[in-house]
């Protein structure tokens, strides 16, 4: 494959003195993989220090807002998230972020963020992701096997991700 170029609500977070102590010479992945265990939130986006974005969502709909608030901010940002498979690795490298924490990764999720050299830890790498139930694979991760390039993703992953929210 060729690639191209709950609790509480999401926000885009312009923090100034935000753990100011534990943040002194702390790696961007880091302060950013300590909010999302600390807060118990599913993602979590950290750029030259500053907390930029924090979403307690579920699925790949925290990592969309994030995208459409964020834009070209996420350039060079680090990302920390709960779970990554093959949908939010297409769009970490569509939104050109530096390196991620996947707390479950699956192994296409891997597969894709290391064919872009993005360089990615995680706690847990498993097989596929599943959907809610843990019986079938998730929607997401299935339709994004139908996705062959990172500039598309984005939109057909939005569009998807609509669909599914109106048929509910």
């Amino acid at each position: 494959m060729t690639w191209s170029s709950s609790k509480r609500p999401d926000s885009i977070l312009n923090y100034d003195c935000l753990y100011p102590s534990s943040r002194k010479g702390m790696r961007d992945l880091e302060l950013a993989k300590e909010i999302l265990k600390r807060k118990d939130l599913s993602l979590v986006i950290v750029k030259q220090g500053e907390p930029l974005y924090e979403s307690t969502s579920s699925g790949i709909e925290g990592l969309l807002r994030a995208i459409e608030r964020l834009r070209d901010s996420l350039c060079d940002s680090s990302v920390a998230d709960k779970v990554v498979g093959r949908a939010a690795a297409l769009l970490l490298i569509y939104s050109h972020v530096k390196e991620v924490y996947a707390a479950t990764l699956s192994n296409e999720g891997l597969k894709v963020l290391s064919e872009c050299n993005v360089p990615v830890e995680h706690e847990g790498l498993v097989p596929k992701i599943l959907d809610r139930e843990g019986k079938n694979i998730c929607p997401f991760e299935q339709f994004s096997l139908t996705i062959n390039s990172i500039d598309e993703a984005y939109e057909q992953l939005k569009t998807f991700t609509e669909n599914i929210r109106r048929k509910q």
